[in-house]
């Protein structure tokens, strides 16, 4: 049989990516490798062709089955069904998109069970094929937050707990965990981020010669994988041997205390909360060195290894700005040039009573931020973390993704609460059926539960769904006055990052000259949003009929493709409509206009909130008016600052 897969070897660049998959071989307590980038640049391609090289795994097998052991254990208690012993492939687990939790964590056995008179079997999931193996999980970023937890749990203690359907189950799991994301659909929390132990940013190469190289390379393995397989089989030989003699050396690799200590004060430096970044950091730099085939760690490891295990754990919130690789490589060459002293004794302290390490010169990292001070742009004050967004009463929602609107009895998706009856055999609670059935009692010949239609009993699950939330910014000239324009940035930012972590989508369209338009279609990527509003400049006229307008109709076509999704409109503005729409006749008034459309979006019934920007010096109080026509809750934003402005918007929709 052909050979399908692509050689580890052959693959042209994407240097970061293979090292992480390596050295997540070498040291699985590494904690796996996330990978971030755009389809089609050799992801999956690349964890695929890892698996290849690592060595096979000795398995219980049954010649009477023809069978291997369900956990891909070499012996197992489980009375000899397993008695031989073989030799398998290290298993490669790509997990669907739309994996249940109970294809992932296993569940019952419902023939099994009613063959056994009503005992329960155990039916292992892909936690426990991927024992020992490789789980390679695409758009991770995509799956229920619930089930990703279960796997980097799994991960993490290399053993799978499961406790449902009246079941109480360990198995091992011990696996590299490999997952991919595309950014622009939407990011990780940051509790998920950190337990994967690397990260790599992942680009199609650029250089024309390189991709040509890229095309040829995959044509000429297409058309003779038999022989392209060949062509590489000496090199692939000779990575497979370098990995396992990088295992077997892991464990004579020492690291001084000195690095130790500057792993520390480099985390500390950067600010990374979570200690597990600098236990990360100390494996993913031995695993390094054992590569190196090195019993040594050197600072230069620490320096390679930090740009994989902080890329994704700097940040302390999702919108502080990330210092670039530079910054981190200009640190870490300060700290290997001049390394910090040891640890002072803490007992030990100054003249002044304090101890001696508060007096350590502040990291380059740590400044201040100077404001950009064009005149046109303004960046946003600081965020606030702000109290969850509470939409009151909300439209009826579906499954999804976010955190924030739960709902219940959801097809097929979100945890298993409690049963009921039911006449269709549609997401079966299997224990509550089989108890029903063993109430009425057992065939008297068979012993077996005999299920009647009146004993099926349905799953009752609750799930939440996310909020779309459209932000509709002015910013038109009167924005620019006594920087107005940084405090709503400032406080749209602090609502998106409270989207990000109840996982909703946002969306932003702004307005200013003759026009309005949408800068951002409705999307989980944080970054991308708060990119595109830090670059908005202020100046001209309010055309805010024609943002209205704009976010009525964007509003109507989500609801085409999600009709009961929940939905969130947020204007901020002055109101001073001056600019009527686009080929309107000669002498429309402006103002009438807007308040016309405005009339037609409350009509769509979707919760708005109004924030009036109009200066308090001179007020003609049109965003009050216009407030009304939309059926808005109003608030002025008049002389507050972003703080002042999230305090405001917390009790008012918090």
């Amino acid at each position: 049989m052909t050979d399908l897969c692509y050689p580890f070897a052959a693959i042209v660049g994407q240097e970061d990516l293979k090292r992480c998959l390596i050295l997540c071989a070498i040291d699985p307590t590494i904690g796996g490798v996330l990978i971030r980038g755009d389809k089609g640049t050799a992801k999956s391609t690349s964890a695929r062709g890892l698996a290849r090289l690592l060595p096979p795994i000795e398995v219980g097998y049954n010649p009477k089955s023809d069978a291997y052991d369900p956990y891909n254990q070499a012996a197992c208690d489980n009375g000899g069904d397993y008695d031989e012993i073989r030799e398998m492939s290290t298993p490669f687990i790509n997990l669907p998109i739309g994996a249940t939790e109970d294809r992932v964590l296993g569940s019952l056995d419902f023939s099994k069970t009613i063959q056994n008179g009503g005992k329960r079997v155990f039916s292992p999931g892909l936690l426990a094929s991927a024992n020992r193996g490789i789980l390679y999980i695409d758009e991770v970023n995509l799956l229920p937050a619930h089930l990703v937890d279960i796997m980097l749990d799994a991960a993490a203690m290399g053993v799978n707990t499961i406790q449902r359907d009246g079941m109480s189950i360990s198995h091992p799991s011990k696996f590299v965990l490999v997952g991919t994301m595309n950014p622009e659909e939407g990011d990780l929390r940051p509790q998920l981020l950190d337990r994967f132990g690397l990260m790599v940013d992942v680009l199609a190469p650029r250089d024309a010669v390189v991709r040509s190289d890229v095309v040829r390379q995959r044509i000429s393995f297409e058309r003779d994988p038999d022989s392209f397989r060949g062509k590489w089989e000496t090199t692939e030989t000779e990575m497979k041997e370098k990995i396992q003699a990088a295992k077997d050396r892991l464990k004579h690799v020492t690291l001084s205390d000195d690095l130790i200590l500057l792993i520390s004060v480099v985390c500390t430096e950067l600010k990374v909360d979570s200690l597990r970044a600098d236990i990360t950091l100390y494996k993913t730099a031995t695993a390094l060195a054992a590569w190196e085939e090195r019993t040594i760690v050197n600072a230069q490891d620490i320096k390679q290894a930090a740009e994989w295990v902080l890329a994704h754990r700097r940040r302390q919130r999702p919108f502080e700005s990330q210092q670039d690789r530079q910054d981190t490589n200009e640190l870490l060459d300060e700290l290997i040039n001049n390394p910090p002293p040891p640890p002072p004794d803490t007992n030990q302290q100054d003249h002044d009573g304090n101890n001696s390490n508060n007096n350590h010169e502040p990291s380059s990292l740590t400044g201040n931020n100077d404001e950009d001070k064009n005149m046109q742009t303004f960046k946003a004050s600081k965020p606030n973390q702000i109290k969850k967004l509470e939409l009151g009463k909300q439209q009826k929602g579906v499954a999804g993704t976010g955190r924030r609107n739960k709902i219940t009895n959801t097809p097929q998706r979100g945890h298993y609460v409690r049963s009921v009856q039911t006449d269709k055999p549609v997401d079966l609670s299997l224990d509550a059926t089989l108890k029903a059935a063993v109430v009425n009692g057992l065939h008297p010949e068979s012993g077996q539960p005999i299920i009647y239609p009146e004993n099926w009993r349905r799953k009752v699950r609750n799930s939440t769904t996310d909020t779309i939330i459209m932000f509709v910014v002015d910013a038109s000239g009167s924005m620019s006055a006594r920087q107005r324009m940084e405090a709503v940035k400032g406080a749209v930012i602090a609502l998106l990052t409270d989207a990000y972590q109840q996982r909703d989508r946002v969306g932003v369209i702004a307005f200013r000259g003759i026009k309005a338009e949408v800068l951002l279609e409705p999307t989980r990527s944080v970054e991308l949003a708060e990119k595109q509003l830090q670059r908005l400049p202020t100046g001209g006229r309010t055309p805010l009929a024609h943002a209205l307008l704009l976010t009525s109709e964007t509003i109507q076509r989500l609801r085409r493709h999600e009709p009961e999704q929940a939905m969130l409109v947020i204007a901020l503005s002055d109101g001073k409509a001056n600019v009527p729409l686009p080929d309107s006749p000669q002498g429309v008034d402006a103002w009438a206009q807007t308040e016309q459309v405005a009339t037609q979006l409350s009509a769509l019934k979707i919760p708005t909130l109004f924030l009036d920007t109009e200066a308090s010096l001179i007020r003609v109080g049109r965003g009050q008016d216009l407030a009304e026509c939309l059926k808005a809750s109003y608030l002025r934003l008049d002389d507050m600052s972003a703080d002042g402005l999230v305090h405001t918007i917390r009790q008012a929709v918090g």
